[in-house]
């Protein structure tokens, strides 16, 4: 297993949903404005890069982003909604070693009131039924955890291990890229069905070891998530790897470090320099010096990934710890 740097192609911020706790849809691009795929040719070989959006099938020309990435990408990651069932399919059929994650926030009457959509977990869940059909295994479900879905957690994690593919989480975040500075989720209850959802991770009923363990990677994730939901103070994660694990361009070719500052730190655009000189530029050391002291205390996976790889040893033990701990009956040690 390798560290690979990581970057996010934000290629929309069209979206078909209105989901309440991102208000990209509230701030869409003009299709007209956003960045040719032939830019993404600048990027170098041996990326893991992330499509996303808004819902970037909204895109006419996502195949021609995907055949261009394709072949250079250390992995290929397509986030979506699921809506578009049909071209979703057929960039699994025709790019097969790609990861696709669909968006879920909950069972039907809560994913599709926080999404604003109607019968969206029907497009969902008939996408990953037609995508199980395909060559491309790498799948699943993600959920953004938020004060309101925390009840359809376990239900959500159930479904994925019935069909037998991923779920991916990630926690509600205010930033430049969310359009949001209001979401919040600390609470009581939250945290304890927060546990109970961390508890079945670490007592994994998937088949397979290699699906065993990768619960277990997701609940030392959540460990970063569990305590932020509590409150405490920074400097229980790991330094943040934004602009050197990983980065982000956003719909018009800005190339920015992270999406969870208050504002766009940007550091050059990919139309108008080459990646390699936006990335070693001035602006850049300017910015890493931002991000080496922002306070925000995101709880990315990015982050956690990188570390995980670099220092195994610190998820082993408490994996193993707090499996210990489940068997005898105790709670969770954060």
């Amino acid at each position: 297993m390798k560290t690979r740097i990581q970057g996010s192609l934000i290629t929309t911020f069209r979206c078909n949903a209105k989901c309440n706790m991102c208000n990209i849809w509230q701030h869409q691009t003009q299709s007209g404005e956003e960045i040719a795929h032939t830019y993404y040719e600048k990027l170098p070989a041996g990326l893991r890069i992330n499509i996303t959006g808004g819902e970037p099938t909204l895109r006419k020309d996502i195949d021609d982003i995907f055949r261009i990435l394709y072949p250079k990408a250390s992995l290929l990651e397509l986030s979506t909604n699921g809506f578009y069932t049909k071209k979703i399919v057929d960039l699994a059929n025709k790019y097969p070693d790609i990861l696709i994650r669909v968006s879920l926030e909950g069972l039907p009457s809560q994913n599709d009131s926080k999404r604003g959509t109607k019968d969206g977990f029907d497009h969902a869940l008939r996408t990953m039924l037609e995508l199980k059909k395909t060559k491309c295994k790498n799948i699943g479900f993600s959920v953004v955890i938020s004060p309101d879905n925390y009840g359809d957690l376990l239900h959500l994690y159930d479904l994925c291990v019935a069909l037998d593919v991923e779920l991916g989480n990630s926690v509600v975040h205010n930033s430049w890229y969310f359009h949001k500075e209001d979401n919040k989720i600390i609470s009581e209850e939250a945290l304890r069905q927060h546990e109970e959802f961390v508890k079945a991770l670490l007592t994994s009923k998937r088949r397979g070891l290699k699906n065993k363990l990768k619960d277990y990677g997701r609940a030392f994730f959540n460990k970063s998530i569990h305590r932020r939901l509590r409150g405490d103070e920074p400097g229980y994660r790991p330094p943040c790897g934004a602009l050197t694990d990983f980065f982000f361009i956003d719909p018009w070719g800005n190339v920015s470090p992270c999406n969870g500052s208050k504002e766009e730190w940007i550091i050059g655009n990919i139309k108008e320099d080459s990646f390699e000189n936006i990335m070693q530029s001035d602006k850049a050391k300017e910015i890493a010096e931002k991000v080496k002291n922002c306070d925000r205390n995101c709880a990315f996976i990015v982050t956690e990934r990188h570390d995980m790889l670099r220092r195994p040893w610190i998820p082993i033990v408490w994996i193993l710890k707090n499996k210990l701990r489940i068997a005898n009956g105790k709670n969770i040690c954060w």
